[in-house]
């Protein structure tokens, strides 16, 4: 509330202007936190349950990266290095706190990750922001591979190829909560995402956040006012290192095993970049989107077929050529449309590309899954099964019919998109019109 005061003959009169609640803004974060409570009780099996626990401290560390590659347009490829570290301090003060020499709450573990994952960050971060662009990346690949190769060097800290194990149920309970069953663990989980989301929400409206953004726009501008563009990114790298750490901390209390190849890994460091740009890395729930693909990619995708790397990477590949501020760009690009009213007649198109290019997907990937079968389980057989229909993998009418399909949906995909695309034209037009109709009134 400001308050101002004008003068008058009639004396001073004091007058006040009252900033409105951001209704909008609550009401998000209100869902968001009931989406948290209710999700287990929606979903009661316990793989679903185990998917809700890795969605929940992905988050976290989607939403850490984001703070890298989105905000200061840093493109890291050792991630999953200080998320890794994290789980590895965090689960050796597991096993001191078990063992009764150190006094450490379950509840607090997770904060060890992330002091963890900050420290490291402030011990690589210094050599790492020195550069920018095209030389960052690849000094993170290298500080990556090397921290992936001291992995196997030191046995006992980080436990070689088997890795090391823990027992999350230790100590008292915490109000009367043993974190024993797996639903108390993910609501352990569920709280520090939603708080951590709400701090890295915080943290881009702080002056660091803002300027960050400026140096990924404009560092030479940012230079010429009198920043240190490399201070910069070195404060971001370390905040971005603690939230990291914070992940890796909780993906230790769900998993109670850390191994070093599995959580140092470039692999590792990858998906995070792939699932944080596929969910769009310049808006805050976009890393959200990355974290619950992520899940279903790696645990449903993976189970249905042998295929899913390569139905990953050409959905990487298409995201990148058609819609590179990926799925929560297309989210927001709608809404402004429906805003104005002028997303209704965009409907039909939607559904004719969602259809056609479905047809041609299908028929693709009958072609691949073919050619897996024939290279995988040719002892089974030529025959297999796909959607329900039989095909026969050396049969020349089964790889014609599943071309015919393709090249079918492709060419009404391309009929559609081009209605589409002179459509999107007009509409756009015309909320450019309402929008200078409103400014000028």
């Amino acid at each position: 509330m400001n308050a101002s005061t004008t003068s008058s003959a009639a004396g001073p009169v004091s007058y006040y202007r009252f900033k409105p609640w951001n209704i909008g803004r609550f009401v998000i974060w209100s869902l968001f936190a009931i989406a948290l409570i209710v999700a287990p009780m929606l979903f009661r099996s316990s793989l679903a349950l185990t998917m809700l626990s890795q969605i929940g401290y992905l988050i976290i560390i989607c939403l850490s990266y984001n703070m890298l590659l989105g905000q200061g347009g840093m493109l890291s490829f050792g991630h999953a290095v200080y998320t890794g570290l994290g789980s590895f301090i965090a689960i050796h003060a597991m096993n001191m706190a078990t063992k009764g020499s150190a006094g450490i709450p379950l509840v607090l573990i997770p904060l060890v990750g992330g002091l963890a994952g900050a420290f490291f960050a402030i011990l690589l971060g210094f050599v790492t922001t020195k550069k920018s662009g095209t030389t960052f990346a690849m000094i993170t690949l290298g500080v990556g591979e090397l921290v992936a190769a001291m992995a196997l060097m030191f046995h006992e800290f980080f436990g070689g190829e088997g890795g090391i194990t823990t027992d999350r149920v230790y100590g008292t309970p915490f109000f009367g909560i043993t974190f024993g069953p797996a639903i108390q663990v993910y609501y352990l989980i569920a709280a520090y995402c939603f708080v951590c989301t709400a701090a890295m929400f915080a943290f881009t409206g702080t002056p660091l956040g803002r300027i960050l953004n400026a140096v990924r726009d404009n560092p030479e501008r940012v230079e010429f006012i009198g920043y240190n563009t490399q201070r910069v990114r070195y404060f971001a790298f370390i905040i971005a290192g603690f939230f990291a750490g914070i992940g890796g901390g909780l993906a230790t209390i769900n998993f109670e095993i850390v191994t070093g190849a599995d959580s140092l890994n470039v692999v590792r460091s990858g998906g995070y970049l792939l699932f944080t740009f596929l969910g769009g890395a310049t808006i805050l729930f976009g890393p959200i989107i990355g974290a619950v693909l992520l899940v279903i990619a790696s645990v449903l995708l993976s189970e249905l077929t042998k295929a899913w790397l390569l139905y990953l990477g050409l959905v990487f590949l298409f995201m990148v050529m058609y819609a590179p501020g990926g799925i929560a760009s297309l989210i927001m690009m709608n809404l402004r449309l429906a805003k104005f009213g002028r997303l209704k007649p965009l409907i039909a198109s939607y559904l004719g590309l969602a259809g056609t290019g479905l047809v041609a997907i299908l028929g693709a990937a009958a072609m691949v899954e073919m050619i897996y079968h024939l290279q995988l389980n040719a002892a089974l057989g030529p025959t297999m099964t796909f959607m329900g229909i039989q095909l026969n993998a050396t049969a020349l009418n089964s790889w014609f019919g599943s071309a015919f399909v393709m090249v079918t949906g492709l060419g009404l995909f391309e009929v559609v998109r081009r209605h589409y695309v002179h459509q999107w034209g007009e509409i756009q037009e015309a909320v450019e019109k309402d929008i200078k109709r409103a400014e000028a009134l």
